[in-house]
């Protein structure tokens, strides 16, 4: 056996850099370990060196050495061989006069595995370029000895380690990147001896301590980023004129610099872009009255400011024609906001100006800005009235000006704004009603006026807007009059309050279409009748607090059956009867009824007296009763009178069955005139167990889908779907209206079911239009955005949470897949097809004996099932994780670059956390709704550093995060559904701003 160690390092002249070894060579059976592969390598270098062999032959045995330690899931490396010269590999440039490898360029191949030392034998290397991969541990040393280097990209990797000291040496190097990795330690004050850089990138990493001096020597300097490290230290006196006289990109975001911004950053005059965000600088900020080119001013989060006059250098960025963005959110600047402001850049699109104290009215210029798209002047010391002239802003999409003194009424000229998704104008001193005009703003997500003096009726405009899909709070104001019926056009509402006001009249009923509701206000007004149990419709309410107000009867047991309260708060109303006992009922932390002093029962810890027989029964339950005990006498008199004048007259009817699913009695007959005799044009689905048919129920006249099952194929499905499907009422699962199971005319079994037809088809035919598209289906144009993909996800997760979690007996859907989600006339998601749909016995979910096939659906089965493991809840968590990788991938997991291994789950994985973008559906960038903060989330890192592209990237991220962790192979590793539910409810109020990305986001 042979050991090799401590090798020397050869002349440069040869090309060759050999570094000393401890190997342990292996041997395995029918061939040789990496190590010794690694060995066999350098032998041959040795070989090649000693011998004469041409430097062309040279590069190709690093190259090689190179592909050894590289993992290619693309196979983008597969030509790497003897079959083309060096010079027609993929990534490879040379020379012309001498045949050398002048260019390895290998960005965003999905490459992996370790950056081989033998880079340092391409001696004649110009260009490296590895950025967008996810090579792992340290930086090789041996990239220092490539003096021809001038571009050396590294960025975008999971590289670790130090810098090198000895890249100081690259005295050609014009462009260094090794920008979001996760380097360590100080930066090497032998960076400054590069006399030739222009660019130096090293954002996104762990560095820390000062910048070396060194570093301001190099002259040439036009872009630098050292953004999201943890330097300290100052910035220089002579930055911008002497330091740095070439300065374009300045980028130190999210570091701990501090002390004053240097004077002489005035002469800075090709600076485009100036950001130091997320800081500790003091002081004041100069003119930039010289900064004609500046485009982005980001000075977030900082201690700026020092007096009275802090807002000067405002007046002086009227000059800069190309500024795009101006920030300075959360700071001590004081002062009045200068009117000048109107004359700044009409490319303006975002200004950022909250958090601050500043003082005056807004200037009526502002509408000059006719590009902005996010005005922020909110927790400041504002005064006057909105300015009207707000209403010129066209492309604003974000406003936001509360928690201010602002006074007088909202402008109706704010119903221009037709691209306003966020309204905050809460926490001010407005006062006069909402102007009906802001019902067209017709892309309104969140609107928000609490905490002022508003008065009157609540327009129906407004609570018409169907397009307010996240939050309407008008709570803290003084509006009178009923809550108007047109509240149930919010379909798609998640929050409603209109707490603190002088409401009157009954809780309208329509409520019950408000099916997206989880958040439900409507304490301290003078609302008056009763509770009834419509709310239960509402299944997905969590908070609802109706206290304080004149609300009589009893409360309704249906409140215990609402699966997702956590908090119901009765409080100071007149309710009587008994309290429920079931549900939030069971948990005195989770429900209030203290100011209702005719209640009884409930569970003992209330210590409320006990309900005598009376009290028991609700009085609506007794009225009832009576009147159903009355209809009874009345028909079996009926019965007795007529029944003996029908003796012997009965006629057979076609025989029918509902299987106890609903009291509607449909017959073979009935389902074939529905289809119009089944036919072809109304098909609109086929699967394993039958075909799907759209039809029109001549009883009820309605629109219905009628599978009819293969009785070759369907085995027990039919009762299965007819038992599991009967007995649940979900709003995220597929309604079961009948069964039938009679005979056609020819004598035939014959078994179908009846739903309730999706208008919107299924979810497969949204993430991939098919040309095979069947007649009767639903025509699918278009394609889902963002924020409606993630509904979708919750709306699945939803429904499996209930069946895993909520039913009284556990359910298993075992084949959840995109085919079997379908979308009704609001997008809602339901999911549908229970044919393989079991319950569990098992009271911990953990198996159900069985011994059938691998239930499910290629791509979507459970890995465990493929090893005889039992069905367990389990299982649907990895269809779930699988499926919602689809949904943001666009990629279906049994497409055809999955193979060797690869699969969906492990093709997200080594993408996480940097490139995930780089794999997501492309048509989400055509979302209207979220164009711009999608677009601006795949800009490039170092130029964007706002609020929206944080918020898309790191809900990206996290999306990408819960389905790797849903589709885990170790069952009992995977993530459990409810907690999937609350993370991807987070990420939706991040993507629509009611929500700042936080710590309990899924990002790591």
């Amino acid at each position: 056996m042979l050991f090799f160690s401590n090798f020397s390092c050869l002349p440069y002249s040869t090309g060759i850099q050999l570094q000393t070894f401890n190997l342990r060579p292996k041997m395995e059976f029918w061939g040789f370990s990496t190590s010794i592969w690694s060995i066999i390598l350098q032998l041959f270098l040795l070989i090649s060196a000693s011998s004469g062999l041409g430097g062309g032959q040279l590069d190709k045995l690093a190259l090689l050495a190179l592909k050894a330690e590289m993992n290619d899931t693309l196979g983008i490396l597969s030509s790497w061989n003897e079959s083309l010269p060096v010079c027609k590999w993929p990534g490879i440039h040379c020379s012309r006069k001498h045949l050398r490898v002048t260019v390895l360029d290998l960005q965003s191949s999905q490459l992996k595995g370790h950056l081989s030392y033998h880079i340092g034998n391409l001696s004649f290397l110009r260009v490296l370029n590895l950025q967008n991969n996810s090579f792992s541990q340290i930086i090789p040393k041996e990239i220092g000895s490539l003096s021809k280097l001038q571009v050396l990209n590294l960025g975008k990797n999971n590289l670790i380690g130090e810098i090198p000291a000895c890249f100081g040496n690259l005295s050609f190097l014009n462009m260094f990147s090794v920008e979001q990795n996760n380097l360590v330690g100080a930066i090497p004050s032998s960076i400054g001896k590069l006399k030739s850089l222009t660019f130096l990138a090293l954002g996104t990493n762990n560095l820390t301590g000062t910048l070396p001096p060194s570093i301001y020597n190099l002259s040439s300097i036009k872009h630098i980023s050292l953004l999201d490290n943890q330097l300290d230290g100052t910035l220089p006196f002579g930055l911008g004129l002497s330091i740095f006289p070439q300065l374009e990109i300045f980028h130190f975001h999210m570091n701990q610099f501090s002390g004053e911004i240097p004077i002489t950053i005035s002469n800075a005059t090709h600076l485009s872009e100036f950001g130091i965000s997320q800081n500790h600088f003091t002081g004041k900020v100069p003119s930039m009255a010289r900064m004609t080119n500046l485009s982005r001013v980001e000075m977030d989060d900082n201690n700026l400011g020092y007096g009275d006059n802090d807002l000067g250098f405002v007046s002086s960025l009227v000059n800069s024609t190309k500024l795009e963005l101006l920030g300075f959110n959360g700071n001590k600047f004081q002062g009045v906001l200068p009117e000048s402001i109107g004359n700044l850049s009409k490319k303006l699109k975002a200004i950022r100006l909250g958090r601050n104290q500043i003082r005056g009215s807004i200037p009526i210029g502002i509408g000059n800005l006719i590009n902005l798209g996010i005005l922020g002047l909110d927790i400041n010391l504002l005064t006057g009235p909105v300015p009207s002239s707000i209403g010129k802003l066209h492309k604003l999409y974000n406003l936001f000006l509360n928690h201010n003194q602002l006074s007088g009424t909202i402008p109706s000229s704010l119903g221009n704004l037709t691209s306003l998704s966020t309204l905050f104008l809460f926490s001010n001193n407005l006062r006069g009603g909402i102007p009906q005009s802001l019902g067209q703003c017709n892309n309104l997500l969140v609107l928000v006026l609490s905490q002022n003096n508003l008065s009157g009726f609540i327009p129906p405009e407004i609570l018409s807007l169907s397009s307010l899909s996240q939050v309407l709070d008008l709570s803290s104001n003084h509006f009178t009059g009923p809550i108007s019926i047109e509240v149930g056009k919010l379909k798609n509402l998640v929050a409603l309050d209109v707490s603190e006001n002088k409401l009157s009249g009954s809780i309208p009923s329509d409520i019950r279409s408000c099916k997206s509701l989880e958040t439900l206000h409507l304490e301290g007004n003078l609302l008056e009748g009763m509770l009834l149990g419509w709310l239960l419709e509402v299944r997905g309410l969590e908070d609802i607090d109706v206290s304080r107000n004149n609300l009589s009867g009893t409360i309704p047991d249906a409140f215990g059956n609402l699966p997702f309260l956590r908090n119901l708060n009765l409080s100071f109303n007149d309710f009587d009867g008994a309290v429920p006992l079931d549900g939030v009922f069971q948990n005195t932390s989770a429900f209030s009824i203290m100011g209702n002093a005719r209640l009884c029962g409930g569970i003992p810890t209330l210590r409320l007296p006990r309900c005598n027989s009376t009290e028991s029964i609700p009085r609506v339950k007794i009225i009832t009763s009576i009147a159903c005990s009355g209809v009874i006498v009345i028909i079996v008199l009926c019965f007795l009178l007529i029944h003996p004048l029908r003796k012997g007259k009965v006629k057979s009817t076609p025989r029918s069955c509902s299987l106890g699913v609903s009291q509607l009695k449909v017959s073979y007959g009935d389902l074939l005139k529905a289809t119009n005799g089944f036919s072809p044009r109304n098909l609109i689905g086929r699967g394993r167990f039958g075909s799907v048919y759209r039809g029109i129920l001549h009883q009820e006249e309605r629109i219905v889908a009628v599978k009819v099952l293969n009785l070759q194929s369907s085995r027990g499905s039919f009762i299965a779907e007819c038992e599991i499907l009967k007995s649940i009422r979900h709003r995220n699962i597929v309604k079961l209206i009948t069964a039938c199971a009679s005979i056609d005319f020819k004598g035939n079994d014959f078994k179908a079911l009846v739903y309730q037809f999706m208008m919107n088809g299924s979810l497969e035919e949204w993430l991939h239009s098919s040309a095979d598209r069947l007649p009767g289906a639903p025509f699918v144009q278009g394609y889902l955005n963002l924020i409606q993909r993630v509904n979708i996800a919750i709306d699945i997760a939803t429904a499996l949470d209930y069946m895993h979690n909520f039913f009284h007996k556990p359910i298993v859907h075992c084949d959840l897949k995109p085919r079997n989600i379908l979308l009704d006339n609001d997008m809602n998601a339901c999911v549908g097809d229970f044919g393989l749909a079991r319950y569990l016995t098992n009271p911990l979910h953990a198996h159900e004996n069985s011994s059938n096939a691998i239930m499910g659906s290629i791509g979507y089965i459970a890995p465990e099932y493929g090893m005889g493991s039992p069905v367990s809840t389990y299982g649907d968590v990895y269809s779930y994780g699988i499926l919602l990788l689809e949904m943001f991938t666009g990629k279906r997991p049994t497409a055809d670059m999955f193979t060797d291994g690869l699969n969906l789950h492990k093709y997200v994985r080594m993408t996480l956390p940097e490139c995930v973008k780089e794999i997501y559906d492309p048509v989400l960038l055509q979302s209207k709704e979220h164009s711009t903060i999608i677009n601006a989330r795949m800009s490039n890192r170092n130029h964007i550093q706002n609020d929206q592209r944080q918020r898309v990237e790191k809900c990206l991220v996290s999306i990408a995060r819960i389905g790797v962790a849903c589709s885990v192979d170790l069952p009992k590793a995977r993530m459990e559904i409810g907690k999937v539910i609350d993370e991807l409810h987070l990420i939706r109020d991040v993507l629509t701003g009611t929500k700042m990305p936080g710590e309990h986001m899924i990002t790591t």
